[in-house]
C-alpha cells in the first residue's frame, strides 16, 4: 500500500492536539534512525530469539485437515511466544524506541490483557516504570491478566467511562501520554492510532509473515494460497498479511468479531458495517451512529470489540486487496472447543474467531491448496468465560 506521512490511500494520518504533535514526529524521527541502525537490530533480534523464544512454529495440523476435507491447515503458533500472544514482538521493539529517547516510564492500553501482559513484563526486563489502561468491563473478564501484569510490578488503571472497553482504555492512555510526554512512552498495542503508530507496529509484527513465508516455501515449495487471521485493531492480521501484500496469488482474509450478528448492533464488525470518521488519532473506518458518534460495540472477546481499525488494513479492503467477514460468537466459542479437542490446542478466543473461518473455507478447497491460520495467543486467559457462557461456573 502506499504510505506517504502515514497514509495509506485516504486513510491513517495524524489527528492529535498540538502538545503531541512534536512527540510523535520525535518518534517518527528516532524509528526511521533505529532500523538503519545495526546496533537496534541485533539488540531488537536477539530478544526476540532468545527472550520471546522466535520464531514461532508453523504447524500442521493433520486431524483438522483429515476432518474437515480439502486445504491443507496450517497454524502460525503466536500462541506459543513469551507471554502467550503475538503482542510481544511489538512491545520489545516499542520498548527499545523508548529507551533510545530516554524515556523511563511506558504506559499502554490493553482490551483481552496480553498486551498489557506483554507490556509490563519488558518493563520488568528493562527496570521501567508501567502503567496499563484497562476498561472496567475488561478487568472483570480478564482478571487473570490483570493480575499477571500485576505480579510483574505493573499498576493497572481499571477506566470507568464510556463503554469501560478497549476504546475508553485507549482515551485514557492518549490523555495520560498528552500530560506527561516528557519522560513516558506510549506502548500502542494495535496496528492503530496517528502516525507513525500503525506503521511501527506492522513492522514489528511482520515478522510473522516473513517467518510464515520462508517455512511455508521450506515445506512445501510455494506460497500458500490463503492467510487468515483475526481482526480487532488489526496488529497481527497486518503482521500475517504484511509480507504477502505484494503476492497476489495469495488471498489475505481478515476475521472480525460479528458478536451477535452484523445485521444487529451487538457487534464489532468495523470494515463490513463502518462508516469513514476521525478517532484516536486517525482516519479510518468506525462504527458510528447517524450523528457520526462512534458506537458501543459488542464482542465475547475483549481484544475484538473494538469500534474501529487500523489505515492499513481500511485501505486494503478499499482497494480489495483483502477480504473482511465476520464471524459471531456462537461461531467463536464452537470453534475454541473444536480446536482444542482436535489438535490439543486451547487458543484465545480473538483466534477462534479465524479458526471459526477456517472451519468453514477448508472444506470448499482443493487438496492441494493451503490455509495458515494465526493463532495470536493462547485461550488460558478465556477458559472461565467461555465456561460462563456454556453454564458452567468454575469459581462455584
Amino acid at each position: 500500500m502506499s504510505k506517504n506521512n502515514g497514509r495509506f490511500a485516504e486513510y491513517g494520518g495524524q489527528y492529535v492536539p498540538e502538545t503531541l504533535m512534536g512527540e510523535l514526529n520525535k518518534l517518527a524521527d528516532v524509528y526511521e534512525q533505529a532500523k538503519q541502525d545495526p546496533n537496534f537490530q541485533t539488540e531488537l533480534h536477539d530478544l526476540l530469539n532468545n527472550y520471546a523464544n522466535r520464531p514461532s512454529l508453523l504447524y500442521y495440523a493433520k486431524r483438522m485437515t483429515e476432518d474437515l476435507g480439502g486445504a491443507q491447515i496450517y497454524f502460525k503458533r503466536e500462541d506459543l511466544n513469551h507471554t502467550g500472544a503475538h503482542k510481544i514482538n511489538n512491545v520489545i521493539g516499542q520498548a527499545l524506541l523508548a529507551k533510545r529517547m530516554g524515556k523511563r516510564r511506558l504506559i499502554a492500553e490493553t482490551g483481552a490483557g496480553q498486551h498489557g501482559v506483554a507490556t509490563a513484563t519488558i518493563a520488568a526486563l528493562f527496570g521501567m516504570d508501567c502503567e496499563i489502561f484497562m476498561g472496567k468491563e475488561d478487568t472483570d473478564r480478564q482478571r487473570l491478566n490483570v493480575y499477571r501484569m500485576q505480579l510483574l510490578g505493573a499498576k493497572v488503571h481499571a477506566v470507568t467511562s464510556g463503554s469501560k472497553v478497549l476504546k475508553d482504555a485507549i482515551n485514557a492512555a492518549l490523555q495520560e501520554f498528552a500530560a506527561r510526554p516528557d519522560d513516558t512512552f506510549y506502548v500502542m498495542g494495535s496496528a492503530t492510532g496517528p502516525h507513525p503508530y500503525p506503521t511501527i507496529v506492522r513492522d514489528f509484527q511482520s515478522v510473522i509473515s516473513q517467518e510464515s513465508k520462508a517455512q511455508m516455501q521450506a515445506l512445501t515449495g510455494k506460497l500458500p494460497d490463503k492467510i487468515i487471521a483475526c481482526v480487532g485493531g488489526g496488529s497481527n492480521a497486518i503482521g500475517s498479511f504484511a509480507n504477502y501484500i505484494n503476492d497476489p496469488s495469495v488471498e489475505l482474509i481478515g476475521v472480525e468479531a460479528a458478536g451477535k450478528g452484523v445485521d444487529t448492533d451487538l457487534t464489532a464488525a468495523t470494515i463490513e458495517k463502518g462508516r469513514l470518521g476521525v478517532f484516536h488519532g486517525m482516519k479510518s473506518l468506525f462504527l458510528q451512529n447517524q450523528m457520526g458518534q462512534i458506537k458501543p460495540v459488542y464482542s465475547i472477546s475483549a481484544g475484538l470489540d473494538y469500534p474501529g481499525v487500523g489505515p492499513e488494513h481500511a485501505a486494503l479492503a478499499a482497494a480489495k486487496r483483502a477480504r473482511y467477514v465476520g464471524i459471531t460468537d456462537d461461531e467463536a466459542v464452537a470453534a475454541f472447543e473444536y480446536i482444542a479437542k482436535e489438535e490439543g490446542i486451547i487458543a484465545a478466543i480473538e483466534s477462534c474467531h479465524a479458526v471459526a473461518y477456517v472451519q468453514k473455507l477448508a472444506p470448499t478447497l482443493s487438496k492441494d491448496q493451503t490455509i495458515i491460520c494465526t493463532l495470536s495467543g493462547r485461550g488460558d486467559k478465556d477458559v472461565a468465560a467461555i465456561a460462563k457462557y456454556r453454564g458452567v461456573d468454575l469459581n462455584e
